[in-house]
């Protein structure tokens, strides 16, 4: 039986789009319900972690979690011979800055750099939020355990670099415990303006914010679904005649929700679908929640690409609370309330997503496309020299996500035939030996 070339080219295509890497089956099983458990308990255990709170006890108060949250990385670095590089990066924050300054503070962060063994000042970083609060926001001495917000994220971190510490990638992992975020994103801010002044290429930052609660304040119990919180597009366009320019380009060309942080969104998707199934990420096309905000919104300010991974149904009378008991409601974000399967499922999403990005060859930085008037889409791209070839993506202008994709190899241009410019978005990612893949580039030039 003859196969025609293009029906095998087609077949392997399919194949190579559906591989998997068996080491990141073995990161799933290595994430551990029970340190999740004892990282959270031991957190909350420190009373409160109010950024304005104690900083000289050893038992009590945001000094003593971030000098223990910096002994546990280092604990981890010897663990792997010495591969994280862990330090505290601070600030000084003066007293009026905001409302919630109502003292001079150091907003102290904890950080810990897994180094790639060929690009070691790109990229992907993993955040959770150190500090907690009651219900009045400039409360620093009474108990605020904040349990699901946020430990959780904090122990994922934690976890994460426990994990894949074991393993060596290509890319640099960051593991951070952020400080200041109650009191206005303060943390975030000084390690992006850190990042900027060091030159750091960033792939992604995944902000880990309240990732261990199912049980909604609407009634709904869900320990499968998570919200991938992301903008449509950079805000860090500040000069006017960039602004115009691309905003014209963008009501011609199309763009307006394919900005590299809606590209990460979407990788975290299709990773999560890939390896674990069981899971339902949900896309929300939007910075953070209604009128809320997050520690990747400092990063996005700065133009990095950042997304903020969390539950899909939070519980308010869990967070930011007094705890208290009122009307048969018992307030608080306490440690009975935190969920540990699902704190492992979104550790582990986040800890599959670093080590795929980690493995991955850098993106195209320039994806051309022209078409007009033609029934074909062409589409060529800068070539990246570590990649074994190259996948075209393109959907319908209406899809969230990138559900149709031809793999290419040895070519910097091709021509998808029949398929309409008009009717579709495109976009390329470069592609591993092993089947790895960057994230994808939307077209940022017009072929003439």
């Amino acid at each position: 039986m003859k196969i025609a070339f293009s029906s095998i080219f087609l077949m392997v295509s399919i194949l190579l789009g559906a591989q998997t890497d068996q080491n990141i089956y073995d990161i799933i099983n290595a994430i551990s319900e029970e340190r999740l458990k004892k990282d959270v308990q031991t957190l909350v255990d420190f009373g409160t972690r109010h950024t304005l709170s104690d900083t000289i006890s050893n038992t009590r108060g945001i000094g003593a979690a971030r000098r223990w949250i910096k002994s546990e990385f280092e604990t981890i670095s010897k663990g792997c011979d010495n591969c994280l590089e862990v330090f505290y990066q601070k600030d000084l924050v003066k007293k009026g800055e905001n409302q919630r300054i109502v003292k001079d503070v150091m907003v102290v962060n904890v950080v810990a750099i897994q180094r790639g063994t060929k690009y070691p000042n790109r990229f992907i970083i993993m955040s959770g939020d150190i500090d907690s609060r009651v219900t009045d926001p400039n409360d620093f001495t009474s108990d605020a355990p904040g349990a699901n917000d946020n430990a959780t994220g904090m122990a994922g971190a934690l976890e994460a670099a426990r994990v894949l510490s074991q393993y060596k990638f290509e890319n640099s992992i960051i593991y951070v415990g952020l400080s200041g975020e109650e009191q206005g994103l303060f943390g975030g801010q000084g390690l992006a303006q850190y990042a900027q002044d060091n030159n750091w290429d960033i792939i992604g930052v995944l902000n880990n914010d309240m990732i261990g609660n199912i049980s909604g304040v609407d009634g709904v119990v869900d320990n499968r679904t998570f919200r991938i919180f992301s903008e449509p597009i950079t805000t860090a366009e500040t000069d006017p005649e960039t602004l115009a320019s691309q905003a014209r380009a963008r009501r011609f060309y199309g763009g307006e929700v394919d900005g590299t942080s809606r590209q990460l969104a979407r990788y975290v998707f299709k990773t999560t679908q890939t390896y674990m199934p069981e899971m339902n990420p949900m896309l929300v096309y939007r910075l953070d929640r209604f009128g809320r905000g997050g520690h990747h919104r400092p990063f996005n300010d700065a133009g990095f690409a950042g997304i903020r991974i969390m539950e899909a149904h939070e519980n308010y009378t869990k967070q930011h609370q007094d705890i208290r008991t009122e009307n048969g409601i018992n307030y608080g974000d306490t440690f009975e309330h935190v969920n540990f399967p699902y704190c492992k499922k979104l550790t582990t999403v986040n800890a599959i997503t670093m080590a795929s990005l980690a493995s991955a060859p850098p993106s195209p930085t320039e994806v051309s496309i022209g078409g007009i008037v033609e029934a074909s889409a062409k589409l060529k791209w800068s070539k990246v020299e570590e990649a074994k070839g190259y996948k075209i993506y393109w959907r319908d202008t209406t899809s969230p996500t990138w559900d149709h994709s031809r793999y290419v190899e040895n070519i910097t241009e091709f021509t998808l035939d029949g398929i309409v410019i008009d009717n579709a978005f495109f976009g390329v990612a470069a592609i591993s030996e092993d089947g790895h893949e960057s994230v994808v580039v939307f077209p940022n030039k017009i072929l003439r």
